[in-house]
């Protein structure tokens, strides 16, 4: 199940056909990809790297990256991509906890000072350039991958302490890819996949998918997320499907509200954006859906069932007919084709309909485990249900609305408080741009809720105001305490908040 088989596929059928893209302007074809993807295997294997091998990727979005991921599968090794906003002491602990061989980096990644390596090889070269030159082609040997060889190691963000390393089968990647079919959008030979989101995250996993149907693949000239950059290149080369983070979706709406782009004008540049990674307010999708049409899935998944877990379709984005419309759009949507979904008790006791509680995901695209951490694959799989850490509920129909990470859970006088329920609320108030919520320690009663709060440009915000605000429209207990006003909320590379920071200001506040 060696998934540059389907490199050599493309190579076979349309060799001369553009299959990627720098900016607006071709960089390989499905034929030139595929050569130098050969070559890279052969260079590895001269290096004396064998199968399980692993290459790490300390860079930030390139071309080379595609040239990269193949090139390592192709031979048989492990990829550990790793976001290129690491320090090089978090990366320096992923390398001594996988041991890889060599390590391929940016100049701006500041990564002279990894050690332990053979090889650290910057990908923009002559290094790099001598290793492509090597003999390669459609006709070089390909390692037999089994369906359970781990093909991609992915290291967790550690915002509860070390990072652990996700393993990702074969089977894993391959499930993930024919599901996006089924469950997500239909791809076609001369369809777009682009890069803004990092590459070493969920948007690289969308080059499964779309090298599955032959189609092209574009990284940004800036690298990342440029609005007016991306509304352009689909102009230029033909309407894009990308994956981003919610805050990335709506920097892209706000370009397109700002510079008066109709739905239509919208169309022309993107066909699909699929978004995830963190929560999507109802009164953003919304707001999405009226700027720029249905161009919008939702997927919801974790490195540890790696983009799979469920999805909300674009139909049901529009359907606005339904009497449970709006709970829907609330909703991350139904169990993906290849997964089972389950409420249960922290034991792995079902729950009832209705019942929040742990969310649980079992199927072929649930990971192998974590590499080297018995300990922590014990905690997570249990006969073979994946406990996500994730706290929701399931309605009658099978559409699972999350409540938040069970580690962000606010309990005051006993009682449950969602952040996400009390931030949909802030959401909707006057002025508001952006919310999080976390608990603040409190003596009488446990916790109680603390509101980060964003406004927008040129809005004041009154305390009282949106205090009023949130008593009619939630419950006392989970009304906020405190507002704090803040310019902007801390997040990481993929656009979550980080509300480990937030909790840490708490602190020093108190």
């Amino acid at each position: 199940m060696n998934l540059a088989l389907q490199l050599i596929r493309w190579a076979r059928r349309t060799p001369d056909r553009s299959a990627i893209f720098y900016g607006a302007t071709p960089w390989a074809t499905f034929r030139e990809w595929a050569d130098r993807s050969a070559a890279l295997a052969t260079a590895f294997r001269e290096r004396g790297l064998a199968p399980g091998d692993r290459v790490l990727l300390f860079a930030q979005n390139h071309p080379r990256y595609l040239e990269l991921l193949l090139g390592c599968w192709w031979a048989g090794l492990i990829a550990i991509p790793v976001n290129a906003r690491l320090h090089p002491k978090e990366v320096q602990w992923i390398i001594g906890n996988a041991q890889p061989r060599i390590a391929f980096v940016h100049q701006t990644t500041s990564a002279d000072s990894l050690d332990g390596l053979d090889a650290l090889i910057e990908i923009e070269s002559s290094d790099y350039e001598l290793l492509i030159s090597q003999p390669g082609n459609i006709q070089t040997p390909m390692h037999d991958t089994s369906a359970a060889d781990t093909v991609w190691l992915f290291y967790t963000s550690g915002t509860t302490g070390r990072p652990k390393g996700v393993k990702i089968t074969a089977r894993n990647l391959m499930t993930m890819g024919l599901c996006y079919f089924n469950d997500v959008d239909q791809i076609h030979a001369s369809d777009l996949m682009v890069y803004a989101a990092p590459m070493s995250h969920g948007a690289g996993l969308y080059s499964v998918p779309h090298l599955i149907a032959g189609a092209r693949h574009v990284v940004p000239a800036s690298g990342g997320v440029d609005p007016a950059e991306l509304f352009s290149l689909g102009q230029s080369l033909g309407p894009l499907s990308t994956f981003a983070a919610p805050t990335i979706v709506n920097r892209l709406v706000d370009y397109a509200a700002s510079t008066g782009l109709t739905p239509e004008d919208c169309k022309a540049s993107f066909k699909t954006i699929v978004y995830g990674g963190a929560p999507m307010y109802v009164a953003d999708i919304q707001r999405a859906l009226q700027v720029m049409g249905p161009r919008f899935v939702q997927i919801y998944g974790q490195g540890e069932t790696p983009m799979v877990a469920t999805a909300l379709s674009r139909s049901q984005h529009t359907a606005s007919e339904h009497p449970d419309y709006i709970r829907r759009l609330g909703s991350v949507g139904e169990a993906q084709s290849p997964v089972q979904i389950r409420i249960a008790t922290s034991d792995g006791m079902n729950l009832p309909t209705g019942e929040i509680g742990e969310v649980l995901v079992k199927g072929d695209t649930v990971m192998q485990g974590y590499w080297d951490n018995e300990e922590a694959t014990y905690h997570a799989i249990r006969d073979g249900w994946l406990f996500t850490g994730d706290v929701g509920s399931l309605d009658s129909d099978g559409f699972l609305t999350l409540k938040d990470r069970s580690k962000d859970l606010i309990i005051s006088g006993g009682a449950n408080i969602y952040p996400r329920e009390v931030e949909e609320v802030l959401m909707n108030a006057p002025g508001v741009a952006e919310a999080a919520v976390v608990g603040l320690p409190d003596a009488q009663w446990g916790e109680s809720v603390a509101a980060f709060i964003v406004a927008m440009p040129g809005a004041t915000i009154d305390r009282d105001a949106l205090d009023e605000h949130c008593k009619n429209n939630i419950a006392r207990f989970k009304r906020p305490k405190r507002y704090i006003f803040i310019e902007e909320l801390p997040k990481n590379n993929n656009g979550k908040v980080l509300k480990t920071v937030l909790r840490d200001r708490l602190k020093q506040r108190n």
